[in-house]
């Protein structure tokens, strides 16, 4: 065999070992795919750290001013809160299936459980965007303008009413920003660009997907529940 015919059928091997899916750095999909799921599980440590400080503020001030926070509490709509979490455990279901059929190449079922979760999670957006509006309307935006003509006291139901929309509005937005991956992922995965190999963008929105869900278990007792169901 000629030394370029050798080197032809060498860089064919190569080509063919080295897929267009797996990056230069790695020397197999197994190595890259545990670096994606390494960068993926740092990620979600920061994330824990980012929230932590909510909950850890959240926790001082409750104890504080538990009575303000019980009243405030009061307020919310704990029926939207808890169809909440019902969509957003449903979905985190819908995800791992959808995770499971990207394991088994099973494309149509990919799109089938990407669509229900998208669509559950556009419920949780939806309903969270009525109770937006309602604390709009009753004048519960913390600020200049906030409108407190019940029992207690109106400046520490209004830092309870500050918590809320912190925690509530950036755990939204991570919703907001999963919703748009999901999409970019059915996008991808119509195109072909998975197979039972590459998978790993799935699998890691698909922590993401759950932690998101793990964050608002938490927080629903903790800001729609504290003083119990009113009887």
């Amino acid at each position: 065999m000629s030394v370029s015919t050798e080197t032809a059928v060498h860089g064919h091997d190569e080509h063919a070992a080295h897929p267009e899916y797996m990056r230069h750095q790695f020397d197999d999909m197994d190595q890259q795919n545990d670096a994606a799921s390494l960068g993926m599980w740092l990620f979600l440590l920061t994330e824990v750290m980012f929230f932590g400080g909510f909950f850890l503020g959240y926790s001082i001030y409750r104890s504080e001013y538990y009575e303000s926070f019980v009243i405030g509490s009061q307020n919310l709509d704990v029926f939207l809160g808890g169809l909440n979490t019902v969509a957003l455990i449903t979905s985190s279901v819908t995800m791992a299936f959808a995770v499971r059929a990207a394991q088994l190449g099973k494309k149509n079922h990919i799109l089938i459980f990407l669509v229900l979760t998208l669509i559950l999670g556009l419920v949780f957006m939806v309903n969270k965007y009525i109770e937006y509006s309602h604390k709009l309307h009753d004048g519960l935006i913390p600020g200049y303008n906030f409108l407190w003509t019940g029992l207690g006291d109106g400046q520490t139901i209004q830092l309870f009413y500050g918590f809320y929309f912190c925690m509530t509005g950036t755990h939204g937005l991570h919703v907001l920003i999963g919703l748009v991956l999901i999409v970019w992922l059915l996008i991808r995965v119509w195109q072909d660009k998975f197979t039972t190999e590459y998978y790993a963008p799935i699998e890691n929105f698909g922590l993401y997907w759950h932690f998101v869900d793990l964050v608002w278990i938490f927080l629903f007792p903790l800001l729609y529940l504290i003083g119990g169901l009113a009887v």
